[in-house]
């Protein structure tokens, strides 16, 4: 292979991981997997995030405190832009966090995670993780009832049972996933 395809296809690969461990975050924190959240970052890495600024084992902490807070969380992982620079990547990813109430309203924040990711040696290897984070939170709101509703379909029915758990009970940790039956 020439070098100039191994040097984009290397490009690509990495752009993947990078990507790969902010969707492996977004998951960790619905599904309160400690362990997974743990594994986006290096140890020496610094969050700063809202009112926190620390450590990620303490972020973990402060963030499981945040969404237990919650029925349920989403958080979204949306536009992704990074620049590559040897082993440093520098990356700006948009989100929306979702976090239905018990009681209206419920809460919808938008922003933006500016990460600097290192590869670095891993136990398998090479890998990438986030060496540091600024949390940018754009909005913050408060939605009513009436607009959550909308946004589910008309033959949504709140008495079908829900496969959802926010843990390793979630069916999402099924291999292979188990559906419900026909009727």
């Amino acid at each position: 292979m020439d070098a100039a395809l191994e040097a984009q296809l290397r490009e690509l690969v990495d752009r993947h991981e990078i990507h790969q461990v902010m969707l492996r975050y977004a998951r960790g924190l619905d599904r309160l997997d400690r362990a997974m959240v743990r594994s986006c970052y290096w140890d020496d890495a610094i969050e700063d995030h809202g009112s926190y600024v620390g450590r990620p084992d303490d972020f973990i902490d402060w963030a499981d405190q945040m969404t237990l807070a919650h029925t349920t969380t989403q958080h979204a992982i949306l536009n992704h832009y990074c620049e590559l620079d040897g082993d440093n990547g520098y990356a700006e990813t948009y989100y929306q966090f979702t976090a239905p109430r018990a009681e209206p309203p419920h809460f919808v924040s938008t922003g933006r995670y500016i990460d600097h990711f290192q590869k670095r040696g891993g136990q398998n290897g090479p890998e990438w993780r986030i060496a540091n984070r600024v949390c940018i939170v754009e909005s913050k709101l408060d939605v009513p009832e009436a607009a959550f509703a909308k946004l589910m379909p008309p033959d949504y029915s709140a008495e079908e049972p829900s496969q959802a758990s926010r843990d390793g009970n979630d069916v999402s940790y099924h291999r292979p996933p188990l559906p419900r039956q026909p009727k």
